[in-house]
């Protein structure tokens, strides 16, 4: 599965099988952790085997079942912490998306369970991402269009066609309860480079931040991070 299959096949799971990760895959995820920890300036690590963190009562409200693998999402406290966490957290969804897992990313309905994570001085918890072989691939939800998220013109005949596709891909990208405050703009040509312009919108619920992060990584891999530089 590519990483683009991926995207089109990621749907958030709460429900898993009872069933330890791989070694194979563990490794995998444990490999790619290090290298977005030193490339993000991040603490993001990986939890196996432990089934209290979603056993509590908010859990249960969130449907989550079986959840005994979970990625923390850890950083030092930062204006682009959240940004960074969600674009650096979706590398790795999608990544476990090709490794025949599933996923979801989990804002509150999860305890922080002390002894299983490490803090250095100066870093929080963002979130946490569930991880495992889900019971069932997940489903679609209700998806705004590219027209809602980028004007009119960014969608034209003019505007390159890679622009849509990376919307498209954008608009596949896991949201807090799919709000989807983002937008893209086609700015146009710069030091001959394409450039496009991302915003998060306002939320009362949040996660803005952390959205637009996924949203940008959807953004790259649809439009091809070649083709473009950010404003």
């Amino acid at each position: 599965m590519t990483i683009q299959e991926a995207i089109e096949a990621r749907h958030s799971v709460r429900a898993y099988k009872d069933q330890p990760l791989t070694k194979e895959v563990s490794k995998r995820l444990e490999e790619e952790i290090a290298v977005v920890n030193q490339k993000a300036n991040l603490h993001v690590q990986l939890i196996q085997n432990e089934p209290k963190a979603f056993q509590g009562t908010l859990a249960k409200y969130g449907k989550f079942r079986n959840v005994t693998s979970y990625l923390v999402m850890a950083g030092k406290k930062a204006d682009d912490l959240d940004e960074r966490i969600g674009y650096y957290g979706e590398h790795l969804v999608l990544l476990a998306q090709t490794l025949g897992l599933n996923t979801c990313w989990v804002g509150l309905s999860y305890s922080k369970v002390p002894g299983t994570y490490v803090l250095e001085e100066g870093e929080k918890i963002a979130c946490y991402i569930a991880i495992g072989y889900g019971e069932t691939q997940g489903v679609g939800h209700k998806i705004k269009t590219v027209e809602q998220v980028s004007s009119s013109k960014n969608v034209s005949d003019i505007t390159p066609s890679w622009f849509r596709k990376g919307v498209e891909a954008a608009l596949l990208a896991p949201t807090a309860v799919n709000q989807q405050k983002f937008s893209f703009e086609y700015v146009g040509m710069g030091n001959n480079h394409h450039l496009v312009r991302a915003k998060k919108g306002f939320s009362m619920i949040g996660y803005t931040k952390m959205d637009l992060g996924i949203a940008k990584y959807h953004f790259e891999i649809g439009a091809g991070k070649d083709n473009f530089e950010w404003v």
